[in-house]
């Protein structure tokens, strides 16, 4: 028992400090003990994981050999599959509220749909390792999916609350979530197709870009997300159990709600680190800042050589 908790620290202790170090590294700089535990965080890590291996190993009892190699297999496997995809989700959340709230809803409402659609309508049966399941239920879930996500997404849009990413304001010594709204949170007019123009009699209509991305959000919510609960349902047929637990009878328990959350989460993760994160000046600066002096006029003098042979730092001066 106790090998397993310690690889539990261990996990934690390396995904958080990575979190930390990243999101508020004006702060951890302040400390110096912060400071130098986020510098070799990833060497007290990795030394802390090996000290857990080798007491896995003089663990070891020569009647018990095979059930403790399962349950180390088993502890590895556990944390790969929750605590990594857990610290995926807290990365989420840092990038603005709306990208944690708004794919959980996605897979909530498509859970909900694609059974009200199932069982008012359902007829054929999608696939045998959940007979109950239909095309009709996955296609009312899919469509009534995407609008939903369009919807939620156009209200929480319009709150900076939502939207901003947590930062720590150096000023006020606190986390804020106060910022300007990035052009993928504010209106723009986008022109419809010509069929949609003769149909609705529009021929433009004011969208935040994040509704677009939304569609992204609800169409794997949709599609993807259902085949974590076939491979919950292939798990438990596996081990011949109906339930993960008792709490909810008959559906799967509370660990059945979760099957889609992770796969939605470690999605939304490489959606934002693919199409929607850039270089943010703020940590570029704050890393800047951690620099020794001569290294920072270095940069500066780069810096302002680039410009002015690009001509942006002369047009700049005769601006000002």
């Amino acid at each position: 028992m106790f090998p397993n908790l310690y690889f539990l620290l261990c996990v934690n202790y390396f995904f958080y400090g990575e979190t930390v170090t990243d999101y508020f590294f004006t702060l951890v700089q302040r400390e110096e003990p912060l400071r130098i535990l986020s510098k070799y965080h990833r060497f007290i890590s990795f030394a802390l994981y090996l000290s857990g291996f080798c007491m896995f190993v003089l663990s070891l009892v020569k009647k018990h050999y095979r059930l403790q190699f399962y349950m180390f297999g088993w502890t590895h496997v556990t944390l790969l599959i929750v605590v990594t995809q857990s610290h995926l989700i807290i990365h989420n959340l840092f990038e603005g509220m709306i990208w944690f709230i708004v794919p959980i809803s996605c897979v909530i409402c498509n859970d909900i749909m694609a059974y009200m659609f199932g069982f008012f309508f359902g007829r054929t049966p999608l696939i045998k390792l959940s007979p109950k399941k239909t095309w009709e239920g996955f296609i009312g879930g899919f469509f009534s999916t995407i609008v939903f996500g369009i919807m939620l997404s156009y209200v929480m849009a319009g709150y900076r609350y939502f939207v901003c990413p947590v930062e720590f304001n150096n000023d006020s010594n606190s986390f804020t979530v106060d910022c300007e709204p990035s052009e993928l949170f504010q209106l723009q007019d986008y022109t419809l197709p010509s069929v949609l123009q003769s149909f609705t009699g529009w021929t433009t209509v004011k969208l935040y870009p994040f509704q677009i991305h939304s569609i992204a959000l609800s169409s794997f919510a949709s599609i993807m997300g259902p085949f974590g609960g076939f491979f919950a349902s292939g798990f438990k047929r596996a081990f011949k159990i109906k339930d993960f637990a008792n709490t909810i009878p008959g559906h799967g328990g509370i660990m059945d709600r979760f099957d889609c959350q992770y796969l939605m989460a470690t999605f939304v993760n490489v959606y934002i680190a693919s199409f929607i994160r850039g270089p943010n000046p703020t940590k570029v600066i704050q890393q800047l800042l951690a620099l020794r002096p001569d290294q920072q006029l270095y940069i500066y003098n780069s810096l302002k050589a680039h410009l002015t042979e690009r001509g942006l730092l002369g047009a700049l001066e005769e601006a000002a």
